[in-house]
């Protein structure tokens, strides 16, 4: 199995402290997004659980509990987002050169392979131009070469709930922006993925993306791993099968364009119920919920690892 920590919320800029002791426990309760009432017990082990994906913009917290995600056992990788565009859009985030600091230290400690750049979402407006993107992009890799193999883009999606602060972006825009930043990626020796993009975008230099990509997952654990496509994600998605244990609705980031916290006051609500002793996210259970306990296996193909040997 893989644990997905999270697509739905930034565990290790807020519950580094929940996750380690969830993993100490030996389980986790995850309520279902469409109705909280209903929980699932997932199991937590080396044994089914093969690798940690971390999902986070500001990870800096969590450094400190990475020993200890070690010591017992499980094995781990960032996806780590790093955008330029400064407190109006990303409220909660340290400034750019701190974070950058921060994904240039992960490295150093984990290896390349290991963490992921993510510069996603993209968002073209006036002031955020394809020209500005390429400028930023142009520092950001010059910082990043030979710390990271990969980056992965994508570009802005428009909900219900951003829509009046997403722009509608042109695909002559997109295209423009695609293209300099293949160039820029391929002079500092980074591969360049589109993240749930039109296939277009290859024929401009960013080949699709799969974010839990079964050869970084193979590559990480050093041994051969079978995992169906991740169907609960969205179409263009090329994930491998992984289980989330967050919750939508309990970061504090605070990112105008964010698809997983559609109130920052409900954020805070839900933050202050939280408790890194609770097996839950949020709260406690209250006693009128449905738990059942969900299956979990390990993904590691060991009979092929032996027989490749």
């Amino acid at each position: 199995m893989i644990l997905s920590a999270s697509r739905r919320t930034d565990i290790p800029s807020f519950y580094g402290e929940w996750f380690v002791n969830r993993l100490r426990d030996g389980y986790v309760l995850i309520p279902n997004p469409y109705n909280p009432r209903r929980l699932s017990r997932l199991r937590l082990s080396p044994e089914t659980v093969d690798l940690i994906v971390f999902w986070s913009k500001n990870p800096a917290p969590m450094l400190p509990w990475l020993d200890a995600v070690s010591d017992l056992g499980y094995p781990f990788y960032f996806q780590y987002t790093l955008t330029p565009y400064g407190r109006d859009w990303e409220p909660g985030l340290p400034e750019v050169a701190q974070r950058l600091d921060t994904l240039l230290t992960l490295s150093r400690r984990l290896g390349q392979k290991r963490v992921v750049w993510r510069y996603d979402p993209i968002i073209i407006e006036e002031r955020f131009s394809p020209a500005y993107h390429a400028e930023q992009f142009r520092r950001l890799c010059h910082r990043l070469e030979g710390a990271v193999d990969t980056c992965v883009i994508s570009f802005a999606d428009r909900y219900a709930h951003n829509r009046a602060v997403v722009p509608a972006m042109s695909v002559d825009n997109m295209r423009t922006t695609v293209r300099a930043f293949s160039e820029i990626a391929a002079q500092r020796h980074i591969r360049l993925t589109a993240c749930c993009e039109e296939d277009w975008l290859a024929d401009c230099g960013a080949e699709k993306s799969a974010c839990i990509d079964p050869r970084r997952v193979e590559a990480i654990l050093g041994c051969p791993v079978s995992g169906k496509k991740d169907s609960g994600q969205r179409p263009g998605c090329g994930c491998m099968e992984s289980v989330d244990i967050g919750m939508y609705g309990t970061c504090l980031n605070g990112c105008r364009y964010c698809y997983a916290t559609k109130s920052p006051a409900a954020a805070r609500r839900n933050r202050e119920r939280h408790d890194p002793a609770s097996p839950l996210l949020a709260g406690w259970l209250q006693g009128d919920e449905t738990v059942t306990e969900r299956q979990a296996a390990s993904c590691r193909n060991q009979q092929l690892s032996l027989l490749d040997s």
